[in-house]
């Protein structure tokens, strides 16, 4: 099993070399050369095996022979231990046809400790080989730094930096990422948006001194691992609903697009999916692009799902690989294009998303009317996002079960949540101290160069 760049000149890499390197050489993202099938039988043979088995038999194929059979296993024991529901990812039915995926049992409340759990499990034992040392530097909207500081603190071969936009991530979010005290990890509230945090985490990435001087990895959706640790749940919540001897839909809410991307290769993995439904909040950049042709960033709004408040979604740039038939030059043509604001989408490539993703957008006033709504209905009480994601779903409801993926845990926004339900959610007991740590933060301004001292500053500590 072979990675190669969505731009087409970085080198060809194996899975563990595409684990450990992140961002391709060349700018772009790597994507497995083939995507492995899954027969009708072997999909059907998942149905009633534990999360963990399922995991093993989704993965297993991408690899390449990384790691040993039993190894892996006990990886992937370890890496879901934790989560505080045997299913791991449950399913609650919401009404005729309508499933939620529950996504937030894991230590974090967030969907992301699904990949970051693992990855760092992966990514400790193949350290553990070479007695190597890493540096991480990662961007969040909020879920993503606190699942990779929960996964990678107080690892001995691993620097941990998570830039998140200051003032931007909800008060649960900003705690989960300062009051672990454990030396490796630094949390650093960069002035600006996402879209800046992420800017200056490729930047580092294309600084090749910087990044070979520090040893530097990804954990980003922008790492293949992440995506495809994601891939699973698709998979485990798809069965349980009757696949492969029926289809099934799925409504991600998703900003950056990685979740998203992960169902599309379970769907070409041999997972019939009916429908994949890209669920927007007002930062609707994706929504207006598959509906217009034109992927124009135009700004940033703070919304009440913080998560989803991107405009520049990395793991898009698969998707266009597969859709301008896995041309890198023309991928790479695109993303300069995009460094000035954005690009039209061409007439073929347009015709393949537009075939395989549906989309919808969901306002602020909408996001707290289905809060509510949600509530009275079923008791379920939603986190923002996932109700962005019940929302559109309900708008596309067919004959095919729809599975909505609730990304995370309605105690991490409490605000937004109390606001539009009357119901201030409490965090799990394991969490109820959050607000008595004591908070480790840096503030940061939006400079490369003033970043990069930084880093070098602490990793020479």
């Amino acid at each position: 099993m072979r990675y190669i760049s969505t731009r087409g000149t970085a080198p060809t890499l194996s899975f563990g070399e595409a684990m450990m390197t992140g961002l391709a050489r060349d700018g772009g993202l790597y994507v497995p050369e083939t995507v492995p099938v899954l027969s009708h039988d072997e999909i059907a043979a998942l149905a009633g095996l534990p999360y963990e088995e399922v995991a093993f038999r989704v993965m297993s194929p991408f690899m390449g022979g990384f790691f040993s059979d039993d190894e892996f296993r006990g990886l992937l024991a370890k890496a879901y231990a934790g989560f505080g529901h045997a299913a791991r990812a449950p399913l609650v039915q919401l009404g005729p046809n309508h499933f939620l995926l529950e996504l937030f049992h894991g230590p974090t409340l967030a969907f992301k400790d699904f990949a970051m759990q693992l990855i760092g499990q992966m990514m400790q034992s193949a350290l553990a080989r070479t007695g190597e040392r890493i540096t991480i530097v990662g961007a969040t909207s909020g879920d993503t730094g606190s699942a990779a500081i929960e996964a990678f603190k107080g690892l001995s071969n691993v620097d941990v930096f998570i830039l998140f936009p200051h003032g931007r991530v909800s008060e649960v979010q900003r705690r989960q990422m300062t009051t672990p005290s454990e030396g490796n990890v630094h949390a650093l509230a960069m002035d600006g948006d996402f879209d800046d945090c992420q800017a200056r985490v490729k930047d580092m990435f294309n600084d090749f001194a910087f990044r070979d001087g520090v040893r530097l990895a990804g954990v980003n959706s922008i790492n293949w691992a992440r995506v495809l640790a994601q891939v699973v749940y698709y998979f485990s919540s798809a069965v349980s609903l009757g696949a492969p001897h029926r289809s099934v839909s799925f409504t991600v809410p998703t900003g950056n697009f990685g979740d998203i991307f992960a169902g599309y290769i379970a769907h070409k993995m041999g997972l019939p999916i009916d429908r994949l439904v890209i669920a927007t909040n007002q930062n609707d950049i994706l929504d207006r692009a598959l509906k217009s042709g034109a992927y124009e960033t135009n700004g940033v709004k703070p919304s009440i799902s913080p998560s989803m408040d991107i405009q520049v979604s990395s793991n898009f740039e698969r998707a266009l690989f597969d859709a301008y038939g896995r041309d890198g030059t023309a991928i790479a043509q695109l993303m300069d294009e995009m460094k000035t604001g954005g690009f039209r989408i061409s007439q073929g490539a347009l015709q393949m998303l537009r075939d395989t993703f549906a989309s919808g957008r969901c306002s602020e006033e909408e996001t707290r009317a289905t809060i509510a709504a949600t509530l009275a209905a079923t008791g379920e009480l939603l986190c923002p996002h996932s109700a962005v994601g019940v929302k559109v779903a309900e708008e596309t409801l067919g004959q095919a079960p729809m599975i909505t993926l609730a990304t995370a845990h309605p105690a991490k926004f409490p605000d937004a949540v109390q606001s539009a339900s009357g119901i201030r959610p409490a965090l799990p007991p394991r969490m109820a101290d959050l607000f008595d740590r004591d908070e480790r933060v840096t503030r940061v301004p939006n400079d490369l160069a003033a970043l990069q001292t930084l880093i070098r500053e602490r990793l020479a500590r």
